[in-house]
């Protein structure tokens, strides 16, 4: 049997099962807690960072990522005080400079109030939320691609930096890439993204935005279901930067 607590976030009472994680909790209530790098059904890593919140003990807060924090009971939580709010606007302007080029990205910064970017832009094409990563080790059970060097040399890139033979070649990683240009260890590899069927989407500035089951049919007659239940006001579906899904409009920052 599944045991149950209660939390408090921002003030709203929420029963639910323990072992879940803030963020998730607070979803399931329609509380909006921006995030980028979270994925349901995978772990959390935490990379992104947008998802702070406070975290109220003993009279004092404390500000950690609510994807990688699991509910307990009695815990308070704030998601929207005036400190969230500017950690995460200039944590989401910190991810612009970085990769400018995604929609997705840029899409969140606006959400988070993010009105101009300060810090020197960069170009990068990939923002390290480690989503390619851990689909292709916790889903397919492959580890084809992995995290390699550290500080400002870590980058996501195959064994060795050649693709190994259990690649499976699924296209996962492809499709959860928050990058509007996919980053450069993809590109010699032509993955052909698998032709997944959107069973339910509606997508709003102001409503929720639901892709409720994602499948694709492999050689192997093996299944793959992977529901992404997002909200349009405060999360960064893996599809909002995908041009089925955006329309054809300049960035909102950019160099020039």
């Amino acid at each position: 049997m599944r045991e149950y607590v209660t939390l408090i976030i921002d003030g709203a009472h929420i029963k639910t099962a323990r072992g879940t994680s803030v963020l998730d909790a607070a979803i399931e209530y329609g509380i909006c807690i921006p995030h980028l790098c979270h994925v349901p059904t995978l772990s959390d890593i935490g990379a992104c960072r947008l998802c702070v919140v406070e975290q109220i003990v003993n009279g004092r807060s404390k500000v950690t990522t609510s994807c990688t924090l699991s509910v307990e009971d009695g815990m308070i939580i704030r998601s929207n005080t005036d400190k969230i709010r500017n950690l995460r606007r200039n944590l989401a302007e910190l991810l612009v400079a970085q990769a400018p080029n995604s929609r997705a990205v840029q899409d969140m910064a606006v959400r988070c109030g993010v009105k101009e970017v300060r810090y020197p832009f960069k170009n990068a094409d990939c923002i390290l939320c480690g989503r390619c990563v851990r689909v292709c080790a916790e889903m397919w059970q492959a580890k084809a691609i992995g995290f390699v060097g550290r500080g400002k040399d870590r980058h996501v890139d195959f064994p060795f930096g050649v693709r190994p033979d259990f690649c499976k070649r699924c296209g996962s990683c492809t499709m959860l890439c928050p990058m509007t240009i996919s980053p450069s260890w993809l590109r010699p590899l032509h993955v052909t993204v698998p032709s997944y069927y959107l069973i339910s989407a509606i997508v709003s500035q102001q409503v929720h935005w639901k892709a409720s089951i994602i499948k694709s049919r492999f050689s192997n007659d093996r299944l793959m279901a992977l529901e992404i239940n997002s909200i349009s006001n405060c999360v960064c579906s893996s599809f909002m930067n995908k041009p089925w899904h955006l329309p054809d409009e300049p960035f909102l920052f950019s160099q020039n």
